[in-house]
């Protein structure tokens, strides 16, 4: 292996990325939801045989980390030997290297003359995965059970086509079928596309080289990942940060870290964060290491590709019976996005002495979700799942980014016009905050205002939005930025809405989202 030649890895390496991206682009372009065409929230992956991560798209960072897990959990539970050519496996449990519900895997074996040589993963989140409420989101859920319907590894296709009996259990667990079978479509589509990609480059280059170069690949980004951290001082670092609530009788849920630098390894603690909380924040340790290992990229100062040798220098623990361990009946709808931040923040916060010139101060590091769903007269519904960004921390030597999304987010609002020609919702205001970031030498971004007008007679709305209470933090004697605001306006009255609820809407209601600003960076000048 030794003698591979450096120019076909870097070949082989792009030829990858390139099959991901595709998948996405694949996806984007024939699913059925707005959250897919329009909002982006998906991710795929290419694998090695063992489920080591070696390929991704340009998709969600949390998405992607929590891959590098879950077809090797995958394979603990359905060995490769039991997996044939034209196979395609659908599931969301946690258990099995994932993460919340709504996000749901395809993965298709790939062979090529008879050998398996890699997977193709395909994750999309569903606007509905049935459940208590419309969008699988149960703000004071006490178990997952609550939440969504549970899919463990099952066949969805084999080389005789889909597997009816199964997709249609699925179809009558949902609350949107029509939708969700064209997304389910979607993504058999895209891990077809990336199986021949796949096979053309073991075609052009051989198998056996293939197979090598996914080798060499992992131990280029060990030896990256190691360089990197060898420049890092070596010291024990300690950083938190906090859940707007969750916390006993409702304070803030607190999220620590403990990090341990020794030449070429790193060791991050999370067993000090706080116990199951008793809503929709838990999450699970898969999402815990997403995040460590995003963080720990930001870090590096470099820009090396994510996959499981970057990991290996990385000892990541956290606490059972914690937030980021729960166990897996516990309600992890929104830690998927919220409290995989405040990982990220407490990290940021504890190497902020270190390395501030690498990190930005806080920012809108929340998902920012409404998500609205509609009855039909059929008795159907349509559900749409509304992301808004905000201002970005500042960093040493700039301002930050008004309206944007950091870290373990990368997705999209849906267009005003998209909106309105589907749902019976109008966007009457969409603007900038003005002066919501935080002062400083540089200043925070500021966030966005959108307010959305009830059209139909009714509607169900989930809000799951943090940094309402806890400001995004600013850095190096900065100011921070202002909270999010959510207000209901019904009647001529105005009210303040939690950033964690369910409620029912009537018509002519408008729901007005006001999104954070970023924190300021270094001392405010006057």
């Amino acid at each position: 292996m030794s003698s591979l030649d450096p120019f076909v890895v870097e070949v082989i390496r792009h030829g990858l990325s390139a099959a991901a991206e595709e998948m996405s682009l694949v996806m984007t372009r024939s699913a059925r939801s707005p959250l897919l065409r329009e909002g982006g929230d998906l991710s795929s992956a290419i694998t090695d045989a063992e489920g080591g991560l070696v390929g991704q798209g340009r998709d969600i960072p949390i998405h992607l980390g929590a891959m590098a897990f879950t077809v090797r959990e995958l394979l603990k539970a359905c060995p490769a030997a039991d997996m044939r050519e034209g196979d395609a496996i659908i599931y969301n449990v946690g258990a099995l290297g994932g993460n919340h519900l709504n996000d749901v895997k395809v993965v298709r074996p790939v062979f090529v003359d008879g050998r398996l040589v890699a997977f193709a993963l395909s994750l999309a989140h569903w606007p509905d995965v049935g459940g208590t409420w419309p969008g699988s989101y149960l703000a004071q859920a006490v178990d997952t059970f609550q939440e969504a319907m549970r899919i463990p590894p099952v066949p969805i296709a084999s080389a005789s086509g889909v597997n009816r009996p199964v997709l249609d259990f699925i179809l009558a667990n949902v609350r949107d079928p029509v939708a969700c079978e064209g997304d389910l479509m979607a993504q058999l589509a895209a891990t077809r596309a990336a199986e021949r990609r796949i096979r053309e480059l073991c075609a052009q280059h051989g198998t056996q080289l293939f197979v090598d170069t996914l080798s060499r690949l992992h131990d280029l980004s060990e030896a990256e990942m190691r360089a990197a951290i060898q420049e890092l001082p070596d010291g024990v670092y300690e950083g938190e940060d906090f859940l707007d609530d969750g916390g006993p009788d409702g304070a803030p849920a607190r999220i620590h870290v403990r990090i341990e630098i020794r030449g070429d390894e790193a060791l991050f603690d999370l067993s000090g964060s706080s116990d199951r909380v008793p809503n929709f924040c838990n999450t699970t340790p898969f999402i815990a290491r997403s995040a460590v290992a995003y963080a720990a990229r930001i870090m590096s100062g470099r820009e090396m590709q994510q996959n499981a040798g970057a990991l290996r220098p990385l000892t990541i623990i956290t606490r059972p019976g914690s937030i980021l361990e729960p166990g897996w009946n516990a309600a992890v709808a929104a830690g998927n996005h919220e409290t995989s931040m405040r990982v990220v923040d407490a990290i940021f916060r504890a190497m902020e002495p270190v390395i501030p010139e690498r990190l930005s101060a806080g920012g809108p590091a929340t998902s920012g979700l409404m998500a609205f769903a509609e009855p039909r007269p059929d008795q159907s519904w349509r559900m749409l799942y509304e992301v808004h960004g905000g201002g970005e921390g500042a960093r040493h030597d700039r301002d930050g980014v008004p309206a944007t999304r950091v870290h373990l987010t990368n997705t999209s609002n849906t267009p005003a016009e998209v909106i309105e020609a589907n749902y019976a919702i109008r966007i009457e205001r969409q603007a900038i905050r003005r002066d919501a970031g935080g002062r400083g030498q540089f200043r925070g971004g500021d966030g966005v205002i959108r307010s959305y007008r009830v059209l139909a007679p009714s509607m169900w709305l989930t809000t799951c939005v943090e940094r309402t209470r806890v400001s995004p933090f600013g850095l190096q004697g900065g100011e921070p930025g202002k909270p999010y605001v959510i207000t209901l306006q019904r009647n001529g009255t105005t009210e303040q809405l939690s950033g964690k609820a369910n409620l029912l809407l009537q018509q002519d209601d408008v729901v007005t989202l006001e999104s954070c600003g970023g924190g300021g960076y270094g001392p405010y000048g006057g």
